[in-house]
């Protein structure tokens, strides 16, 4: 049986920047209780080496990391099963307009290995680099400055490109939504490529966790009724089940 010290190692050995592992599958990979698995897990949190939220356990963020890399590991377990619940709703061979928000990221990982002969527009370096290359994908990345905040591509040029497809099915996120305001974004430039895509696309799927409702953002995006599928991982409040009365809601489970 491994010491405590040889244990902590072997889960951070575990453990891939930006991605969760469930406590059960850990304690299954190295032969021990998820009770040991917790023990462990406390002293590691304690000093800072990981974060674990619902079951699900990751490596903290370290200073080298930007704020992309911060957000992909806010609210993970909700975003995990998020994302779960968006993927059925993808068939293989479709064409899918995919955002750079990080549950559209999750997105694009539970769908990697899972659909086949995907043609991927989009405008994020992590969804590029996570679906293009495999399962006979195509990937059409928009070009332009790279936004390194968001590892994304958002500008005129990049705008202007993505202007040019009809995906059948768009996958976005959202910076806020509120009963009054709508789909707001904080970032001009992905509002702006939100907008875009609400217009093109035939189908909207909406991804966004609890903590997106009732928050507010800069730029207006899209109003609710524009959203085909909603998925979240809340009930809706009564404030938004009129504004998106029109959207199938999936509650992931």
């Amino acid at each position: 049986m491994l010491r405590r010290q040889d244990r902590q190692r072997e889960i951070l050995r575990k453990l891939k920047p930006g991605e969760g592992h469930a406590i059960g599958r850990l304690a299954q990979e190295l032969g021990v209780s998820e009770e040991t698995v917790r023990r462990e897990l406390r002293v590691l949190e304690a000093r800072g080496e990981v974060v674990w939220t619902h079951g699900v356990v990751q490596l903290a963020a370290t200073s080298g990391e930007g704020p992309h890399d911060r957000r992909m590991q806010e609210n993970l377990a909700e975003k995990t099963r998020i994302a779960a619940a968006a993927a059925p709703f993808v068939r293989d061979g479709d064409t899918l307009f995919i955002d750079a928000g990080t549950t559209a990221c999750y997105v694009a990982r539970a769908l990697a290995g899972v659909r086949r002969e995907l043609k991927v527009i989009t405008n994020s370096l992590v969804v590029a680099q996570i679906l293009g290359g495999r399962d006979g994908n195509s990937l059409f990345l928009a070009g332009g400055e790279l936004d390194y905040d968001y590892k994304a591509f958002s500008d005129h040029v990049a705008q202007a490109y993505v202007a040019q497809f009809t995906p059948h099915l768009a996958i976005l996120t959202v910076g806020g939504v509120h009963p009054d305001h709508g789909l707001m974004d904080r970032h001009a430039r992905e509002a702006a490529i939100s907008r875009i895509i609400y217009d093109r696309a035939d189908r909207v799927l909406l991804a966004a966790d609890r903590s997106k409702f009732g928050r507010l953002g800069l730029i207006r995006t899209a109003s609710p009724e524009e959203v085909d599928i909603l998925v979240t991982d809340q009930p809706l409040d009564d404030a938004y089940v009129q504004p998106f009365r029109r959207a199938t809601v999936v509650i992931a489970p």
